[in-house]
């Protein structure tokens, strides 16, 4: 189908995944690209002190299976981590979900991208059905008693966050778009700056002292900058090696 007309931007005339039909009616429409570069920011500037790498298992879109009389039951966060539990499935191989029942470890913080699919459930607008699974809020909040569980709208750049008051969530106030985790001394914020070459603001996590976690590539950078400033104190031109 052809645009009629030019005048009009692409943007206000092409359909989103969300707008089109499915062949697979449950099939919620994403990953879409940010559902895809969010999740890897956060996975590569993810680094606890608290915990060795080999301790620290992230995850996006994978089945998180919580309830063993239910086993067929499962939720598929955005983003979650878990700490002090094995990098990989029994020290060896790659998990292909995290069942709870077997890991024995919840996780510590949960993050959800609002998409126009699923922005009532992620904020615990929606009831549960009966003889139905419990909705994402009552899983997070309810069952696996996910300390911290973070929403992130990208539309309007709004970051809301919630932590365990007794048995409920209640949400963080907060001064400027940023959480601190004191359990994992890490805090998570909203970042101005280019990722896979998309400028925009970010969720990242920072440090103790607020600087935000450098990606690999970012650290590579930055040795790659102090070695050539080194050869140049040495009277070397790092461009002539």
């Amino acid at each position: 189908m052809y645009q009629t007309d030019p005048s009009r931007s692409a943007k206000e005339v092409l359909p989103t995944m969300y707008d089109l039909p499915s062949e697979d009616p449950e099939d919620p429409g994403v990953p879409d690209e940010f559902h895809i570069f969010q999740p890897q920011l956060l996975r590569e500037t993810f680094c606890t002190p608290k915990y060795p790498s080999d301790q620290v298992f992230v995850a996006s879109d994978l089945n998180l299976y919580y309830d063993l009389q239910h086993p067929l039951w499962y939720k598929r966060p955005d983003w979650f981590a878990c700490v002090g539990v094995s990098r990989l499935y029994q020290q060896q191989e790659l998990r292909l979900s995290y069942v709870i029942w077997q890991e024995a470890v919840n996780p510590c913080v949960v993050i959800e991208l609002l998409s126009p699919g699923t922005e009532k459930e992620d904020l615990g607008q929606t009831l549960r059905e009966i003889n139905q699974p419990p909705t994402k809020w009552e899983v997070y909040e309810s069952v696996l008693r996910v300390p911290y569980y973070i929403v992130f709208d990208r539309y309007t750049d709004t970051l809301r966050a919630f932590t365990l008051d007794l048995e409920h969530y209640i949400k963080l106030d907060l001064n400027q778009p940023k959480v601190w985790i004191p359990d994992l001394e890490l805090g998570l914020g909203l970042w101005q700056g280019s990722y896979q070459g998309i400028e925009r603001l970010w969720l990242r996590w920072y440090d103790a002292i607020g600087n935000w976690i450098p990606t690999p590539i970012e650290q590579a950078s930055h040795r790659a900058e102090r070695l050539a400033a080194r050869l140049r104190e040495l009277g070397i031109d790092p461009d002539e090696i």
